[in-house]
Order: C-alpha cells, then sequence, then structure tokens
C-alpha cells in the first residue's frame, strides 16, 4: 500500500492530523469535519509509516457501532484482518483485560456480565432481603448511587457517609449487592472498567507488561469521558507511549450521563508537550446554518475554540415559524414534510428534534392524521413509554375489572407490597374457576384464603380502583385521569428515582392529561362511546396503524440528545422556547445553561440543507397553558440568517422587534394597552416572592390597579401594581 492511498483527498488540517510526529495529540474535531475518517487513516499511517504493529495501538471509541466500523474501514485500507486489534469500547477494552487476567482480578473463570435489567432484579432482591419499602426506596434510585459511585471510582468502604439516612440506606444496598455479585460471579457494566482500573492499578507487573504493549492510545469522543475513564487512561498510558484524543468541547451533551467537560479542558496539562490541531472544514452543513450555530455557541465561556467553515453553498435561511400553540407547530410540522415530500425528497432525511420526550405526542398524532410513517429513534413511542403504559392500563382496569393484561401490569406499580407468590395464587385460582384475576381476588379475599399481609394489600388495591371509579363517575376524561394518576401514586413513584429518566416520565404523564383534553370522542367514532373507552380504543388502534417498518421511507423523530452523531437534509427543532429549550431546570445555573446551548449547537449542526426552528407563543404542558418567551438561542442568531415564516404580526411581534426588546410573544395591539404603572404588556419582571415572570394582562387603573404576572415556577397571579415592588428586568 503506498502513502498516497492513505493520506490522499484530505484538507491540510486533516493531513496534519493523520501524519503527525509522535507525541501527544489533542484533535479538536469539529461537527461534520470527517473526524472518523481522520482517526482510521492515522492508525493505518502508524503502522504502514512508523513501523507500529497493530497490537500496539489502543483504539477506543463510545459505540460498539462505531468500533465495528472502525475495524471494517482498517481492513479495507490495510487489507489485512483486525481481528486481534485493541479497539471497542471503554467497557469493551475492560472485558478482554478481565478475561485475559479474571484471577489476578479476583474473578472466577467464567464471571458473568448482566445488563440494567438484570442488575436492577439483582437490586430488588437485595432490597427485599433488607425488608426495605420500594415505594420508599425505590430500586431504580438505588442502581443510580451505585453505578454513580462507580463510576467515579468508589466501592461502598470509600463512599463519604455524611450520616445522612440516604447515604447510610444507599450503603447498605451497596456493600450487600457487592457481596452477592462477588458470591455470584457477576459483573454488571460499571464494574466492568472500575474492577479493570484496580487490576492494573494493583497489580505492577500486568501495568507494566501493557505499558510495553501499547506505544500509541487513540480515544474518539473525549468530550464525553467521565472521571473513571480518564484515571484508566492515564493508568494504561506510560512516559514511553503517545495518547491521541479526539473531541469537541463544544458538543459535551452528556454531564447527566457522568461526562465531564474538564476532562478535555485539562487534557493538555497532564498530558506535557500535546500538540492542538483543530478540524473546522465542515463538510455536512450550509454557510448559514454553520455561521448561526457559530453564533450561538460562541456565548459560552470557557471553550477551546474554533469556528467551523465550509466551502460548500451559501444556502437557504434558516427558518423560524411562530406558531399560536403546540397543535399550531404540529400542524405546520406535518405540512413542511409534505412540501418537501412533494419535492421528491425522502421522509428519511427529515427529522424532527425536541427537547423533551413529552413534545413527541403532539408531533406523532399529527403525522398520524396525515397518514405519514415515522420512527422514534433512540426511544418509543409516546404511548409505548413504560410509565405510560402503567397509567393507561390504571384506567383499563377503570373501565373494565376484567382486563387482566391490566391488572397483572398495575397490581403492584407502585410496589404495595404484592409478591409474585401471591399473583401466583391469583392466577391458579382464576385458571381454576376460569374467571379474571380481578374477580378470583375477590373470591380470595372473601374466603380469606391468602395471607393477612397479602390479604390486606390485594383489598387495599381492589378498594382503590373501585374508589377512584366511584368517584369520577361525572368526571370529564381529563380530570378522571388526572384524580387516577394523583390516587395510585404514580408520579410520586417516578418521581422518585430523582434523575434526568424520572423527570421525563414525569413530564410525559403530565402530557397523558392534556392528550386526554385534546381528545374528542366524536371525531373519531360513528358509534357514539363513552369518552373512556373511546379514547383507550383510540390509542390501541390508532397509534400502532403508523409503526413504520425499518426499511420504510419514514420520519426520523427524536430528542436533541440523542440526535448526536448523526445527519439529515432536513432538520425541525422544535419548542426553541425559554423554559423549555433552554429547560428550566438548566437556566439558573451557568453551567447547566452552557451545556443547553451546546445542545442548541448541536441540533443545529445536524442539518444538511435545511433547517427550521419552531416555537408556540402557548404551549399546554403539565396541566396549565404556558406562556414562554422566544428561546435566548433564538435571539443569539443574527438576523441575517433568519427568516420568518409566515409572520403573524396581528398575534406576534416579529423577532426583530424582540431582539431589540427581548419581550415575549404577545399581539401588537396588546402591548399599546394604556395603564399608568410604568410597565408594558409582554414585560419581563421579577417579584421578591414569585420571582421572574412576564406581565399579561393589567385591570383598574391608579392605586388600584392589577397586574396579572406568568410566573416561570409559582404560576399565573394577580398582583396589586402598587403593593407588588415589581423589578424590571
Amino acid at each position: 500500500m503506498h502513502t498516497s492511498s492513505i493520506t490522499e483527498q484530505f484538507n491540510e488540517a486533516q493531513l496534519e492530523v493523520v501524519t503527525a510526529p509522535n507525541r501527544n495529540l489533542q484533535v479538536i474535531a469539529g461537527a461534520g469535519s470527517g473526524k472518523t475518517r481522520v482517526l482510521v487513516h492515522r492508525i493505518a499511517w502508524l503502522i504502514q509509516e512508523q513501523g507500529f504493529t497493530p497490537n500496539e495501538i489502543l483504539a477506543v471509541t463510545f459505540t460498539n457501532k462505531a468500533a465495528r466500523e472502525m475495524r471494517s474501514r482498517l481492513e479495507e485500507i490495510l487489507m489485512r484482518s483486525t481481528f486481534n486489534m485493541w479497539v471497542g469500547t471503554f467497557h469493551g477494552l475492560a472485558h478482554r483485560l478481565l478475561r485475559q487476567h479474571w484471577q489476578a482480578a479476583n474473578l472466577p473463570e467464567t464471571f458473568q456480565i448482566i445488563d440494567s435489567d438484570d442488575q436492577l432484579r439483582l437490586i430488588k432482591r437485595i432490597q427485599k432481603q433488607l425488608e426495605l419499602d420500594e415505594s420508599n426506596w425505590p430500586p431504580k434510585q438505588s442502581q443510580w448511587f451505585i453505578n454513580k459511585e462507580k463510576d467515579e471510582g468508589r466501592r461502598s468502604h470509600s463512599v463519604y457517609d455524611d450520616g445522612s439516612l440516604f447515604i447510610n440506606m444507599m450503603l447498605r444496598i451497596y456493600r450487600q449487592y457487592e457481596k452477592q455479585c462477588e458470591q455470584s460471579g457477576l459483573v454488571d457494566f460499571s464494574e466492568l472498567l472500575l474492577r479493570g482500573y484496580e487490576l492494573l492499578q494493583n497489580n505492577s507487573e500486568i501495568l507494566e507488561f501493557y505499558h510495553n504493549q501499547f506505544r500509541y492510545l487513540l480515544v474518539d469522543e473525549f468530550q464525553d469521558t467521565n472521571a473513571l475513564q480518564y484515571a484508566w487512561l492515564k493508568l494504561i498510558t506510560s512516559k514511553n507511549s503517545c495518547v491521541m484524543i479526539v473531541g469537541d468541547d463544544d458538543q459535551s451533551i452528556y454531564s447527566w450521563r457522568g461526562a465531564q467537560i474538564g476532562n478535555i479542558h485539562r487534557f493538555t496539562k497532564e498530558f506535557p508537550n500535546t500538540q492542538t490541531i483543530r478540524l473546522e472544514q465542515n463538510y455536512r452543513s450550509t454557510k448559514t446554518i454553520l455561521s448561526a450555530a457559530n453564533a450561538v455557541i460562541s456565548n459560552n465561556k470557557n471553550r477551546l475554540g474554533k469556528d467551523l467553515w465550509t466551502e460548500g453553498e451559501e444556502g437557504e435561511p434558516i427558518s423560524l415559524y411562530a406558531a399560536f400553540n403546540e397543535t399550531d407547530e404540529a400542524r405546520f410540522v406535518v405540512s413542511t414534510i409534505e412540501q418537501w415530500v412533494e419535492l421528491g425528497n425522502l421522509r428519511q432525511n427529515v427529522a424532527i428534534l425536541y427537547r423533551s420526550n413529552a413534545q413527541s405526542r403532539v408531533i406523532e398524532e399529527e403525522l398520524i392524521r396525515a397518514q405519514i410513517p415515522y420512527r422514534i429513534y433512540g426511544g418509543l413511542k409516546f404511548f409505548d413509554r413504560a410509565e405510560i403504559k402503567d397509567a393507561l392500563a390504571y384506567l383499563r382496569l377503570i373501565a373494565n375489572r376484567h382486563d387482566d393484561a391490566a391488572f397483572e401490569r398495575v397490581i403492584n406499580t407502585p410496589p404495595r407490597g404484592i409478591g409474585n407468590s401471591t399473583l401466583q395464587i391469583i392466577r391458579d385460582h382464576a385458571k381454576q374457576h376460569e374467571i379474571s384475576l380481578w374477580r378470583a381476588s375477590e373470591m380470595l379475599c372473601q374466603q380469606i384464603i391468602l395471607s393477612g399481609r397479602a390479604l390486606s394489600a390485594i383489598q387495599n388495591f381492589t378498594q382503590l380502583i373501585n374508589h377512584i371509579d366511584t368517584e369520577t363517575q361525572d368526571y370529564e376524561l381529563p380530570n378522571l385521569t388526572e384524580y387516577m394518576l394523583h390516587k395510585v401514586n404514580l408520579i410520586e413513584h417516578y418521581g422518585k428515582e430523582g434523575n434526568e429518566s424520572a423527570q421525563s416520565r414525569i413530564e410525559n404523564l403530565q402530557e397523558l392529561i392534556q392528550a386526554t383534553k385534546a381528545f374528542d370522542p366524536r371525531s373519531e367514532y360513528t358509534v357514539e362511546l363513552p369518552p373512556l373507552p373511546a379514547f383507550l380504543s383510540h390509542v390501541a388502534l390508532e397509534t400502532s396503524d403508523n409503526q413504520a417498518d425499518p426499511h420504510e421511507d419514514s420520519v426520523q423523530l427524536m430528542t436533541l440528545h440523542a440526535a448526536k452523531g448523526l445527519e439529515f437534509d432536513l432538520v425541525i427543532i422544535c419548542g426553541v422556547e425559554e423554559g423549555l429549550f433552554p429547560h428550566h431546570m438548566s437556566s439558573d445555573e451557568a453551567h447547566s445553561l452552557e451545556e443547553e446551548r451546546r445542545l442548541c449547537y448541536v441540533g443545529m449542526t445536524r442539518a444538511k440543507r435545511k433547517l427550521f426552528l419552531t416555537y408556540a407563543e402557548t404551549r399546554r404542558m403539565y396541566g396549565r397553558d404556558n406562556y414562554h418567551t422566544v428561546s435566548r438561542f433564538i435571539l443569539e442568531i443574527p438576523s441575517e440568517y433568519l427568516v420568518e415564516v409566515r409572520p403573524k404580526l396581528q398575534i406576534s411581534r416579529p423577532v426583530s422587534y424582540q431582539r431589540q426588546n427581548r419581550a415575549p410573544n404577545l399581539s401588537s395591539k396588546m402591548t399599546q394597552a394604556s395603564n399608568d404603572t410604568g410597565f408594558t404588556l409582554g414585560q419581563r419582571v421579577r417579584h421578591a416572592k414569585f420571582g421572574e415572570g412576564i406581565i399579561l394582562n393589567f385591570e383598574g387603573h391608579g392605586d388600584a390597579t392589577q397586574i396579572q404576572i406568568q410566573f416561570a415556577k409559582s404560576g399565573t397571579k394577580w398582583l396589586v401594581a402598587s403593593f407588588a415592588k415589581l423589578e424590571s428586568i
């Protein structure tokens, strides 16, 4: 193989990386800059031109798919097998180490890896042995705690005990979990890396062997490394080896998974004589999209710094759509896709991105109505999500006590002390008498066949369902749903997990209430049905019809987090509003807000040809109408890169006006309303007790003037202007 075949068709910066001298190297690789190809050819250069053997190179990727792609490309370039090369994920490489040195790692030769589900089941058994109530100590919370501590490199004995009840209980579970894993020869994903790190740390001969073997180490997506992965890399690197990291601090969006952006910032300090090369030429997006993305991300501080550019076309301006509400937004998205397809484009090249999973529900309904096939990338459709299925199962049981599938799903969700043995007794009794599980439960309770604790739990459950049904006879469907969620404690149950996933589940459950409000049975069925069975039938029949086949030309829906690493001709980012994106939980902390901005940057740079941004003047979420201002991220885009689609001047002030005044989207007529408070409609204000808010309305005159304000955290309130002591923002 000639040198030219390795180095051909690279730009100057890419070629500099591929042919760099053997030293520590930091490559800041912007979105769409061809980093994967550069990485592969760098390895080929080391082998072909620098005399490295394949076994002397360690290459770390972040997904198994990326590892397979790297191996395949290397085999094509080198024309040899890469089977024995050390190319893989951190977890995969650690697994290989442990298999080769199982005795030194204090593991049985046949140790088994358990996945996340198996790990959770083990934790549930442990908590049952410790006689812990799952409603007070959710197993997923314990799982999150254990994995978090392992990712930080801490065993149970090294976790700081602050004396609190929570830490004390978590450590009890962690210690018992460690004990049972040791006894059973089980290794979870977090354990792979921690045990691999300890293997090298505690065995100097093994560490020296790998110090001598690995002369060159390469790590992709370095901005996503956590504390233990960084420590592992430092440990396995010797003074005679070189490290090349490839990453982009502007695309660090996984802090909630343990990723530490500080790793890429301190690399040059802790790895001496590091050369930094920036890959800034983009081969994906138009000049307009890149310029806009650069303008947004430039508002973050302490960046390593880069500016994406392209030799490609200028491209169309970014289209900005101001919707009346979330339904108008969804309909606009659908009409945009229909026009796109009419022009001869494929649906599979379209991505709809959103910050919160709960946003997908309205969009999905409009896609179904328009008969546009779609797929949820990296997740489930709204009505397929576990928490939604739980809630629907309760509604099904309220509508029909003899729905056995619904009964089994919710009998112990949230946990109420009804175990598998009790459930099996109910199943056997139902089978013997050819009756439903509900009727079998009633019979067992009447005949007092069950034990005292099980009897009480079953009685409480059946009484709960009957009580909800009785109390909600005259309720509208949304009120019934909200009442049910409150009485069965589903929101509280999922909230106890205390992580990003828990917040998403809660938002989805609250969105289910909104789904029932938006549902009109009269438009669905010619035969008149009561609202509850009509809604349940709608969910069961309609949502399954549009499940796109994996090979079908379908629109892609996903969260902004899931979009990283992907690209599409047309990208539509929905809900670009303050409080939603950036998320209201991130806007008060500088580092969280900067990560939200990086997420926006990632979303924008997924678009190759065309980018749409949409926001709604009002959005019904969490059971109430929210009047959001346009996102600061839109305001950070220079006006020359934006064009407003069908500006509704009778409804909204144009963004060009908002740019100067940072005001929300309220009617131009309303903003001229006269009052003698010194404030105007749409103005942002701060109240000492209720925090920041937006002025929506005025009533009265003089000292009696009242102001209606939508507060971000306290909802809508009427305040007397002369006493409110409002502060302009």
